[in-house]
């Protein structure tokens, strides 16, 4: 037992080199910070990248222009409205809901253009096969 001992010692008592050392741990960590979100958040994390939705410069400048402001919650319901949307054929799209109308190209996942309640009520949109309410 005490040749075994010593072998372990033997290789502890080798040159060090700090680079590999540095290396090691700056891989244990990071092994730790993905190892400690959990497996929904990086399922989410994944999930949305596939069903990210983009937004055509004409659409940022009307959200901008008409004061209308998407968080994650409403942009995980404009992806769920895609999907049903695409679930049917769609291929252009008109989504709802309680503030805005979005005109949706379903193939691409961009927002086109995008109404407020005011511009919707006296407007007609054009080019779309289908409309989804949220």
């Amino acid at each position: 037992m005490s040749v075994a001992q010593g072998m372990k010692i033997n290789n502890y008592q080798r040159p060090m080199n700090l680079i590999e050392i540095a290396g090691r741990t700056g891989q244990a960590n990071s092994r730790t910070e993905v190892g400690s979100s959990s497996f929904k958040e990086m399922f989410s994390k994944e999930l949305a990248t596939e069903r990210e939705v983009s937004f055509s410069r004409h659409a940022h400048e009307r959200l901008f222009s008409r004061g209308i402001e998407l968080d994650e919650a409403k942009l995980n319901k404009l992806a769920d409205a895609i999907d049903k949307a695409e679930s049917k054929a769609s291929k252009e799209t008109l989504i709802l809901d309680d503030e805005a109308a979005y005109v949706v190209s379903v193939s691409n996942r961009t927002v086109v253009t995008v109404f407020d309640r005011d511009n919707l009520q006296d407007g007609i949109v054009t080019s779309i096969d289908s409309a989804v309410i949220m």
